[in-house]
């Protein structure tokens, strides 16, 4: 290193950020990397590890009422809101040590401060005022949720973050939104009890996922009490004469709640980043604009994760981070594969996913063989529970390739992970029928699908 204060300096302590500080140090690098709040990134800190815990706690009512179908008698429950979110401030801070742990055992740097560009190699940490120098800079700053700040009222609404550590919770609560963060939450808050209303601009539910899938979630969530309404918006709140909050509606109606949540996408966290003073170009949205090596249009300028807006998964920033040590540090010029990312909505009943939907892929093959199984799982037999798992497989008919799978039911989410393996190997559905099922499970189906539903040529459903 000749001339920098750092071989690297990685701006974002989420977890693309942490992985690419970590491997770099462990290469022998002199690193550095700062953080303006806590080290884990949105996944670890106020997204997907915390969600998750949540949605494990909403099903237990679920489960309650299911044991008495299999013999148990369940007395008196309860449920203590402020006993969860202490239990989850607790799991988070430890895993927040972890990161803190692989850095240090590194040899990493950790600057709690926020970190701006100064220039093309130089760095402004905010705290002190100090600026530093590196040979190559690293921004994974993720993104944050959009305020919508034209709506009016917007200011008395909640996003995700704030979601997790509610003071109480909430009677009733709005929802804004039908992505995936959303359905998630609306599923959550029903779970615990709270009276729940997802109010969404499209005609349907999460609108990039296969429609069978989409709407089967759509009439379970309804089954347990979930009002859906789609082809409206909010375009107004304000709070009553009781301190509730109102949600008027482009449809006329009003809504009244203790909570509104509006879950209308994520925002590139750029603003005030100090691109502009490094050069670095970024699209309308803020993201920042990289090659397929996650090379910005400044030399030694690296991003990646959600700061660039590619695929907002956290697996995938991890991935772009190792992919950028291999070219960078290994000499190994590797770019991050985006294909066939198998993905899941923690939804109840969850959606499991890989590859192209029903009509996408009608859009780029002419004959496609679909296969489809709908069933009463096991568990619900006896439970006496009325709820439909979905499997569905989209097959090319010319070679047999199969081209998306997709779930929803109970551990979706743990099968789309298998399936994301088989369909990366480019399987067959010849493939799939000479696998030996494993009985009794759910996901014997995608073995056992012999004979298409239904055949798609040149758009039209045979």
């Amino acid at each position: 290193m000749t001339g920098f204060d750092y071989d690297l300096f990685v701006i974002g302590g989420g977890s693309g950020g942490v992985r690419s500080a970590r491997l770099a140090a462990s290469l022998g690098k002199k690193v550095a990397i700062a953080e303006e709040y806590r080290f884990g990134g949105t996944c670890v800190i106020r997204g997907c590890v915390p969600k998750k815990l949540f949605v494990y706690a909403s099903q237990f009512h679920e489960h309650f009422e299911d044991a008495a179908g299999y013999g148990w008698t369940v007395g008196e429950t309860s449920f203590d809101w402020s006993a969860l979110v202490a239990a989850k401030d607790k799991e988070i801070a430890r895993l927040e040590g972890l990161y803190r742990k692989g850095l240090d055992n590194a040899g990493a740097e950790i600057i709690e401060t926020r970190a701006e560009l100064a220039g093309p190699n130089s760095i402004r940490l905010l705290k002190s005022g100090k600026v530093v120098t590196a040979e190559k800079i690293v921004i994974a700053v993720g993104g944050a949720p959009n305020p919508h700040a034209a709506l009016p009222g917007h200011e008395l609404c909640i996003s995700s973050n704030e979601a997790f550590d509610l003071k109480e919770l909430p009677r009733a609560i709005v929802i804004a939104g039908g992505g995936y963060i959303a359905v998630e939450f609306a599923n959550i808050f029903r779970g615990l009890g709270v009276e729940t209303t997802l109010i969404y601009r499209g005609a349907e539910i999460l609108s990039r996922f296969d429609h069978d899938m989409r709407r089967g979630l759509h009439e379970a969530m309804e089954a347990k009490g979930i009002r859906i309404l789609c082809h409206d918006v909010i375009e107004e709140v304000s709070k009553d004469s009781d301190g509730r909050l109102v949600a008027r509606t482009k449809s006329g109606g009003e809504l009244v709640a203790d909570q509104v949540m509006l879950a209308l996408g994520r925002d590139p966290y750029t603003k005030g980043l100090g691109l502009e003073a490094a050069g670095v170009e970024t699209n309308e949205r803020g993201a920042i604009i990289v090659d397929r090596y996650s090379r910005t249009n400044v030399p030694g300028i690296f991003a990646f994760g959600d700061v660039t807006d590619r695929v907002q998964l956290t697996p995938v920033a991890i991935h772009e981070a190792m992919c950028f040590i291999e070219t960078e540090y290994k000499n190994n010029p590797t770019s991050p594969d985006h294909d066939l990312i198998a993905t899941a909505v923690f939804s109840q009943p969850e959606i499991g996913t890989v590859g192209l939907s029903e009509d996408d892929a009608a859009k780029r093959f002419t004959d496609l063989e679909v296969y489809r199984a709908q069933f009463r799982p096991m568990k619900a037999t006896l439970s006496g529970r009325a709820e439909k798992t979905i499997m569905k497989l989209i097959v090319n008919a010319e070679d047999r390739k199969v081209l998306g799978a997709h779930i929803l039911g109970h551990d979706a989410g743990e099968m789309a992970q298998i399936l994301g393996i088989t369909l990366k190997a480019g399987c067959t559905k010849d493939d799939f029928d000479r696998t030996m099922a494993v009985h009794p499970t759910a996901a014997e189906e995608l073995v056992t699908m012999y004979s298409p539903s239904y055949r798609i040529k040149n758009g039209e459903r045979i």
